[in-house]
């Protein structure tokens, strides 16, 4: 008997039981349930890929957050980046926070796996992506003008993503060319 039956045949039992003391009973039903997901049929290495640009995503995304107030001490900058990347995140708004600058906006991503190492299982994997700051920003936190002297744009940008100790993926390393180069 597989755990999904088990849980079933369970919650089965439960509903029996409840239905003869009075109590309400639990309907269940053959639907997967909303907090666990059907098993998965992915490949490890498709299972990596998937994790190591979801991990590059939330970099961004904590980045971005980060960026409307410039903290550089902000905790969320740790959950998906490390390293290198952690460094270069936190010395970027340590840097907008002493100018007094803040970031508005987002970066729009379009992550593609470059190479995945080792490919059965990759435990380190190179993303490439061509991502599109043009609405993310730099504006003057005394009094809001935009400080950007140069429209954002299209960048490359080059990650390193790797799985941890404890099985999360983290980028430990990027690079962002200059506007244009994709």
């Amino acid at each position: 008997m597989n755990l999904t039956t088990k849980i079933l045949v369970a919650v089965g039992s439960m509903a029996v039981l409840g239905a003869c003391d009075g109590t309400p009973s639990i309907t269940t039903t053959n639907k997967p349930s909303a907090t666990q997901p059907p098993p998965s049929t992915a490949s490890p290495a498709e299972t990596a890929q998937n994790r190591a640009i979801d991990a590059y995503r939330e970099m961004w995304n904590d980045f971005a957050a980060a960026g409307t107030s410039s903290d550089w001490q902000s905790a969320k900058l740790g959950q998906h980046a490390t390293g290198i990347a952690l460094n270069k995140l936190s010395q970027s708004l340590y840097g907008d926070n002493y100018r007094g600058l803040i970031t508005k906006g987002a970066p729009v991503l379009n992550p593609t796996v470059s190479t995945a190492e080792p490919q059965e299982d990759p435990k380190k994997i190179l993303i490439t992506d061509c991502g599109d700051s043009t609405n993310w920003l730099k504006y003057r936190k005394d009094n809001g003008a935009l400080a950007d002297d140069k429209p954002g744009g299209r960048h490359l940008i080059n990650a390193v993503v790797e799985k941890q100790a404890d099985g999360s993926w983290k980028v430990s390393d990027y690079g962002v060319h200059d506007v244009g180069s994709c």
